[in-house]
C-alpha cells in the first residue's frame, strides 16, 4: 500500500467510533496552522452592552451567575470555578454584543502578539479582576472585536453544586435515600463556548488559527457543495496533550454578522432540567431542549434573556487533546442531536423577521462568501 493510502487510512481510523466517521479528503482545509502567532490557553471571558443592568443581573441570578463586582456601569458574573469571570455587561444605550476576550498562556504572548499585529499591549479595565491585568484588542475578519488579556491572580472558587448520587444497575451508589434535587437556579461552573455567525467564514476561521493558534475539532459542509469547503467549524484551543473543550468557538457561514448563543457549564442532568424548570416557573422562554448533541456531545437546554440573548446550560461535554484530527459531517438540522425534541425555528433563526430580510440583501449584495447556492444550501440544511 502506498504512503498516500496509509495515510488516509490512518485518518479513517482515527475517526471510527470517536466524534465523526468522515475526515479531510485531500486537499481540504487542515484545521490548524502550521505557525501561528500564539496559541490562546482558553475563552476568557464575554462583553455585552445593555441598557438595563437591574434586570440582566435578575436574569443572571435566575440563570445561575455568581455576582463578582457591580458598579454602576458594569456588572461583572462569574461561576463556581476559580478563574476569570465569565461576562462582562456595560451600561449601553442599546443590547449588543460586543466580542469574546481569550486568555493568553503567558505574559509574554500579549508581546508577541501586539508586535505581529501592531497593537498596544495595554491594562485590562475590570472591576472583576483580581490584581489587574493586560490586554492586546484586536479587530476579526468579520469585525468582532476580539481582546487577548492575561491576569495576574484568578478569582477563588465558590461552594459547588453537587452531582446527585445515581445508581446503575447493580452499582448501587445510594440505598436508605430519596432522590429530590431541589428546584433552584443551576450553579454555573464556567463558561464553555460562544457561537458567532460571518458572512466572511473562510477569512475569520484562518484569522483564529492563524493568529490565536486554535484547531478545529469538526467541520460542516454543505450537502452537495463539499468542494466548496466547510461552512461550520467547532474550534479549540491547542493546550497539546492537555485535553480541552471540544469547541470554545464555535463559527458557521450566514446571511448576517453576530452572535448567535454562549454556553455555560453546570453539574449534570439534574442540575440543567431543575434549572429550567426554575427559569420556566419564572415566565423566561426556553428556545430548544433538552437533549444531547452530536458534535461535543454536550447535554443541552437553551434559553432566551429578557433582551432575546441566548444562553445555554450544559454538561458532560467531550474534550479533545491536540492529537486528535478534524471531523467532517454534512451540515443539517437533524445532526445537531442524539436525542431530544427537534430543533426549533426560534433556535435555528430562520423565522423571516425583517432585520433577517435586511441581512439576506445585504450579504447577497456584499463582498463576501454568500451567494444565492451558498443561500439555498443553507435553507435545505435548516430544513433536512
Amino acid at each position: 500500500m502506498s504512503e498516500t493510502r496509509v495515510q488516509a487510512a490512518d485518518v479513517r481510523t482515527a475517526h471510527q467510533d470517536l466524534h465523526s466517521e468522515q475526515g479531510a479528503l485531500r486537499g481540504e482545509h487542515p484545521g490548524r496552522s502550521r505557525n501561528p502567532v500564539i496559541k490562546v490557553a482558553d475563552l476568557a471571558w464575554l462583553e455585552f452592552e445593555k441598557p438595563d443592568l437591574r434586570r440582566a443581573e435578575v436574569f443572571a441570578r435566575d440563570f445561575g451567575f455568581q455576582v463578582a463586582a457591580r458598579t454602576e456601569r458594569e456588572l461583572w458574573l462569574r461561576g463556581t470555578f476559580a478563574g476569570s469571570p465569565c461576562v462582562v455587561i456595560r451600561r449601553g444605550r442599546t443590547s449588543r454584543f460586543i466580542g469574546p476576550a481569550f486568555r493568553a498562556a503567558e505574559r509574554a504572548d500579549l508581546d508577541r502578539l501586539g508586535r505581529a499585529t501592531g497593537s498596544d499591549v495595554r491594562d485590562v479595565d475590570g472591576a472583576a479582576v483580581p490584581g489587574g491585568g493586560k490586554a492586546v484588542d484586536l479587530l476579526d475578519p468579520s469585525g468582532f472585536p476580539v481582546r487577548v488579556v492575561h491576569c495576574g491572580e484568578r478569582l477563588s472558587a465558590l461552594p459547588e453544586q453537587r452531582p446527585l448520587p445515581l445508581n446503575f444497575g447493580t452499582g448501587h451508589r445510594r440505598t436508605n435515600a430519596t432522590q429530590r434535587p431541589p428546584r433552584e437556579p443551576s450553579r454555573i461552573q464556567r463558561l464553555g463556548h460562544v457561537v458567532l455567525e460571518t458572512r466572511v467564514f473562510g477569512r475569520a476561521l484562518d484569522w483564529y488559527l492563524d493568529t490565536l493558534g486554535m484547531i478545529v475539532s469538526d467541520f460542516l459542509f454543505l450537502d452537495g457543495q463539499r468542494d466548496r469547503g466547510p461552512t461550520m467549524a467547532f474550534i479549540r484551543c491547542d493546550l497539546g496533550s492537555v485535553p480541552v473543550d471540544h469547541h470554545a468557538l464555535a463559527m458557521h457561514l450566514g446571511p448576517g454578522t453576530g452572535y448567535v448563543h454562549s454556553a455555560y457549564q453546570v453539574t449534570d442532568l439534574d442540575s440543567i432540567a431543575t434549572g429550567g424548570e426554575y427559569l420556566k416557573e419564572r415566565g423566561y422562554k426556553r428556545s430548544w431542549g433538552i437533549g444531547r448533541h452530536i458534535q461535543g456531545s454536550q447535554l443541552f437546554d437553551y434559553w432566551r434573556d429578557p433582551d432575546h440573548f441566548m444562553l445555554e446550560h450544559f454538561a458532560d461535554g467531550d474534550l479533545f487533546s491536540r492529537d486528535l484530527e478534524p471531523g467532517w459531517a454534512p451540515m443539517s438540522t437533524s445532526g445537531l442531536a442524539q436525542w431530544g425534541p427537534p430543533a426549533t425555528r426560534d433556535f435555528l433563526g430562520t423565522s423571516p423577521t425583517p432585520q433577517r430580510v435586511r441581512d439576506v440583501v445585504q450579504a447577497l449584495r456584499g463582498d463576501n462568501e454568500m451567494d444565492a447556492a451558498r443561500l439555498l444550501g443553507l435553507l435545505r440544511a435548516a430544513n433536512s
